[in-house]
């Protein structure tokens, strides 16, 4: 039988839960927006042949 009194730090544990979740996704959303071009730059400077910086950066 549960106890009556769990209710209420049940409910904030998953108010807890969800805020912490909604924080970390937007986090990684940002995170990701921003060093998507960059990690793109590293992992191609670091690849063989090495290309320009120009020719990263060019859709071409």
């Amino acid at each position: 039988m549960a106890n009556p009194a769990q209710g209420p730090l049940r409910a904030r544990t998953r108010r807890s839960v969800r805020k912490w979740s909604t924080w970390t996704m937007k986090t990684a959303k940002v995170a990701a927006y921003y060093g998507f071009i960059p990690l793109v730059i590293v992992i191609g400077m670091n690849s063989d042949p090495k290309p320009s910086i120009g020719q990263l950066l060019s859709p071409l």
